[in-house]
């Protein structure tokens, strides 16, 4: 099976589960490979915002993801928080790009410190030492002094920083365009062609 490109994706604790499944359902769709994880309060996130219930083996959260997105075999990938021995954990064979979608700010403090206590902090240590693009997008407010140092540290050494923040120039009717809003501004720095959402001064 032929693929653009594989892209590494996480879901992580913070509010803002339709951001990260839309941007799942958009590279999917993009013929990417997606290298999904997930955390336990990500589980918890999904269950309350989608009512969606997440399978909690690997395996059967890979499938029931591929099933979702009418996704091709193998597309979609999902590893396990302590496996150490995947792809995602080694800069000789983690994907050169990461998202974290929606970003908690406990995993944005863990990847500032380069903790790496589990797969997602160890993931986005690894793109970031390997001079990869890693996307963090926190929705979090208001912004404390920590989390604004945390933020700057991180950008400073390379990562985007890219608050789930729709803007509304767009005149959204639905809740679907202000997710679109930004999901289509995540595909625009992953370098991916995108028309789920007009760019400035190309409005219908």
């Amino acid at each position: 099976m032929t693929f653009e490109k594989t892209i590494t994706l996480a879901f992580t604790g913070a509010s803002g589960a339709p951001y990260g499944l839309r941007l799942l359902e958009t590279l999917v769709a993009a013929n990417y490979q997606v290298f999904v994880l997930i955390s336990s309060a990500a589980k918890v996130v999904f269950a309350t915002e989608e009512d969606l219930k997440i399978p909690s083996k690997p395996d059967a959260c890979a499938e029931f993801f591929i099933q979702r997105y009418n996704a091709k075999p193998e597309q979609i990938k999902v590893f396990g928080r302590d496996e150490w021995f995947s792809p995602v954990a080694s800069g000789s064979a983690a994907p050169k790009q990461m998202i974290v979608c929606p970003c908690s700010t406990g995993t944005l403090s863990a990847i500032a410190t380069g903790k790496s206590d589990n797969l997602i902090e160890r993931g986005a240590d690894v793109v970031l030492k390997e001079r990869g693009q890693l996307i963090l997008v926190p929705r979090e407010m208001p912004l404390s002094t920590i989390h604004l140092e945390n933020m700057l540290k991180l950008s400073q050494v390379g990562a985007t920083i890219m608050p789930a923040a729709p803007g509304f120039y767009h005149q959204p009717q639905r809740i679907e365009d202000l997710v679109d809003f930004v999901v289509a501004r995540i595909l625009d720095h992953l370098n991916i062609d995108q028309t789920i959402m007009p760019r400035w001064g190309y409005q219908k």
